[in-house]
């Protein structure tokens, strides 16, 4: 390396420590304190600059750079990377605080740093070549870097940056093992308006996405333990994290390791030192972009659920298997079931009841009714078909199989009878019970309701009607399949409409008749 090289590139670096050493002395004296702390991590970038060119040009001391090619990017551009990133940021301060005394100076740091980038690009290129690694031109993205006009009060960059803090920020994890990166970064980003947390490596970075919520990663590619790329490639293999968009930022700009990053899943790619208007607009459409994702996620979630809600109300009014075929087909096929047990109840004096109490109080008692109804019904393992205004319907044996249809109708009937006196206001109810033959299926196309039609449900809605308060009634044809099961009582015989007489029975109880005929 020559010595006109060392001394073209000493000579940006001194501007910069030297204005950096004056308005350090000046800010002291005067009432910009503020920006004291960000001068001295100018100048200590500055000076950590200063050894690293020293050392470059050492012949002992630059075998180490001789053996680790990669070490003269990263040592060089990551202190650069600082001190172009705290210059634009003080030079913005200053202008908003107006204290346009700095301005000027700090625009000349700037100056300076950007010539010394220029010479990083365009002659450590060859530096890189004469140690061993593939030439590899200035990126375009150093270039624009180079191009960047000041950025002023008025600028579309500061606008964007006022959108930013007016709510539209996001939660995002800055990965970088230099604190002084994470330092200058983290501050950007909160002045533009978002929440920030830090990781120094690749290990607690994905402990921190495994433990909180983040809308984008910022991620460093040369780090200890685990370095960029092992991250991306966790990350993406999580499928709890693989939608949390990354946007790498890398003292390298080698086209190889862009592709390679993007490749692994990278949202977008950027080197250090980064151009701030380059680094807000990217950051701004990689958090637009898991806005819109997370957005379609909720609405296909929304979809989902409404979905669910859908098929719960199909199941609550159509048994399982029904449902199942409507959905599949569009249509429920009717079917003929030749032993199924119709059970019928209704409430005694409902009408009058209904005109002696308020609309709200009715609907109350009778909703508690028909769900400790619809619980029975479940467990003596029945299917409700419908209720009727106060006239409530159900089977046994015509989707579950059942031993005695009819057996199962009774016992759930007197368990209903018990309830009803139970319930305020202790209602009296008649139930009709019948088994036989019925036709299934489902009528209409806008509001779908599974019925049983034949004779044997117009005979068990005869028995409910011919029943007195508080019993319950069934054929003599039906009682021949209880009698071994039942206590019971004949009730003679009636003329039931469209049967003309029937012999009746009343179901006293469960278990042996004890003489009872």
């Amino acid at each position: 390396m020559s010595n006109n090289l060392k001394h073209d590139l000493r000579t940006p670096l001194n501007h910069i420590i030297g204005y950096c050493e004056m308005l350090l002395e000046e800010a002291h004296d005067l009432p910009q304190q503020h920006f004291v702390a960000d001068l001295e991590r100018i100048h200590f970038a500055g000076r950590r600059l200063l050894t690293v060119i020293n050392d470059l040009f050492d012949p002992v001391k630059s075998l180490a750079y001789k053996a680790d090619p990669n070490l003269v990017h990263h040592e060089i551009r990551t202190p650069l990377n600082q001190i172009i990133g705290y210059a634009e940021m003080l030079q913005e301060e200053a202008q908003e605080r107006g204290a346009e005394a700095f301005v000027a100076d700090f625009q000349k740091i700037l100056t300076a740093a950007r010539e010394l980038l220029r010479l990083v690009v365009e002659n450590f290129a060859t530096a890189e070549m004469k140690l061993g690694q593939t030439e590899n031109p200035p990126s375009a993205s150093a270039t624009v870097f180079l191009r960047r006009e000041t950025v002023t009060p008025d600028s579309p960059a500061v606008s964007k940056t006022k959108i930013a803090q007016g709510g539209s920020g996001g939660s995002i994890l800055v990965v970088d093992d230099d604190e002084g990166n994470r330092a200058m970064l983290s501050r950007r980003l909160v002045r533009l308006g978002h929440t920030v947390s830090v990781a120094e490596n690749g290990r607690l970075a994905l402990a921190a996405l495994q433990a909180g919520s983040f809308d984008l990663l910022l991620l460093d590619i040369q780090m200890p333990e685990l370095n960029g790329y092992e991250v991306l490639e966790r990350l993406k293999a999580d499928p709890a994290l693989r939608d949390i968009p990354v946007i790498v930022l890398s003292a390298s700009d080698e086209s190889d390791r862009v592709a390679h990053c993007i490749e692994m899943g990278a949202e977008d790619y950027l080197p250090k030192p980064f151009d701030p208007v380059l680094l807000q607009a990217r950051i701004g459409a990689s958090l637009e972009k898991k806005r819109l994702r997370d957005r379609e996620v909720s609405y296909l979630r929304q979809i989902q659920e409404e979905k669910q809600r859908s098929d719960d109300l199909l199941h609550i009014i159509l048994p399982h298997d029904v449902a199942a075929e409507l959905k599949a087909t569009n249509a429920v096929k009717p079917r003929r079931f030749e032993n199924v047990g119709v059970l019928f109840c209704d409430i005694v004096s409902f009408t009058a009841y209904c005109d002696q109490h308020e609309p709200e109080e009715i609907h109350a008692h009778l909703q508690a009714l028909v769900e400790a109804f619809e619980k029975l019904v479940a467990e003596h393992g029945l299917e409700k078909i419908k209720t009727i205004g106060d006239s409530f319907m159900a089977t046994a044996g015509l989707l579950t199989p059942a031993e005695n249809p009819a057996l199962n109708c009774i016992r759930c009937g007197l368990a209903m009878i018990t309830k009803a006196r139970e319930l305020p206001p202790h209602w009296q109810i008649r139930v009709g019970v019948h088994a036989g033959p019925v036709i299934a299926g489902v009528v209409g196309r806008r509001k779908f309701q599974y019925d049983i039609w034949g004779d044997t449900v117009n005979t068990a809605a005869r028995m409910m009607q011919a029943a007195t308060p508080g019993a319950l009634f069934v054929t003599a044809e039906t009682w021949k399949s209880l009698s071994a099961h039942c206590a019971g009582s004949n009730q003679g015989r009636a003329t039931v409409k469209g049967k003309g007489e029937l012999g009746l029975y009343r179901i006293e109880r469960l278990g042996c008749k004890h003489g009872l005929s």
